[in-house]
């Protein structure tokens, strides 16, 4: 048995799927999926962080509308139950969240990026930083229709880097929303909540944005369901929390820190969590 899944504590009645891998204990941030790259790309200070060509707007439409909230809101919802909780937040907070909001998440599944937009609606334009080696796999056109931008690895240097910041002051400016997930790699089907990386909550200070914390947590499944999956592949629900708003009034680091610490300690209630066995941040991520 996993170590965190011993210490793991939760509410009467909460689902906890059996762990669907061998999580690893002492790095939450390890990798846990090694896909195959089948393409070349390279991803440097020439890449198109901020698209506005016809063709990827274009792209857009079609992926947002008729992919993400036509095939995969079916697929979601025919095969993983897909739940959504929590759509009259985005009502009530409608006006502070006016400007965009970034959306952070637990990252759980292969389609967790598409259940968060579902979750708030198509009407948002969306922007997404992601690992940049998954834009060479067969997966990269799809993110990119998911709003992805691929994060610069180290080699390709800081010009690379600023481009990519330049990119999303710019999105941030339009008035776009983002979404991160701060666990950084996905660890699928797992319960507990991994400690977070601060570059959601970095962005969130320096953009003045509000945090929209979502949590995805699981239902067994039964009866009909079966049919469209084993029972060991739970049944899915996503929750949207109460905003998380930024403080720019007080030191950066300081409040990062207050934003990381709230925002863990919420999602960990919304998950249904009474004791978590990872802290909310570690070592110096």
């Amino acid at each position: 048995m996993n170590q965190q899944y011993e210490q793991l504590k939760v509410r009467p009645g909460e689902y906890v799927p059996q762990p669907a891998m061998d999580y690893p204990q002492d790095n939450p941030f390890a990798r846990t999926l090694f896909p195959k790259y089948t393409k070349q790309l390279t991803i440097d200070e020439h890449y198109p962080f901020l698209d506005d060509s016809l063709r990827y707007r274009l792209d857009l439409l079609w992926g947002y509308y008729l992919v993400i909230h036509g095939l995969l809101r079916l697929k979601l919802r025919v095969q993983m139950g897909l739940r959504v909780r929590g759509r009259e937040v985005l009502r009530r907070h409608r006006e502070g969240l006016r400007n965009g909001a970034i959306t952070i998440a637990n990252h759980v599944y292969r389609l967790d990026c598409p259940c968060v937009l579902i979750a708030v609606g198509g009407r948002h334009t969306t922007r997404i930083p992601m690992f940049a080696p998954n834009f060479r796999t067969r997966d990269g056109y799809f993110m990119r229709l998911a709003g992805g931008v691929p994060i610069p690895e180290a080699e390709a240097g800081m010009s690379a880097m600023k481009k990519f910041n330049e990119a999303f002051d710019e999105f941030n400016r339009r008035g776009w929303w983002m979404h991160i997930f701060p666990e950084a790699c996905r660890w699928d089907m797992y319960k507990p909540l991994r400690p977070f990386q601060k570059g959601a909550f970095t962005m969130s200070y320096k953009y003045g944005k509000p945090l929209l914390p979502c949590v995805i947590t699981y239902r067994e499944r039964r009866g009909i369901w079966r049919l469209f999956g084993p029972k060991s592949l739970p049944l899915l629900t996503i929750t949207i929390g109460e905003p998380i708003y930024p403080d720019t009034t007080q030191p950066r680091k300081l409040e990062v820190e207050r934003l990381r610490a709230t925002a863990h300690e919420q999602m960990t209630a919304m998950a249904g969590i009474t004791h978590n066995p990872w802290p909310s941040s570690w070592s110096n991520q």
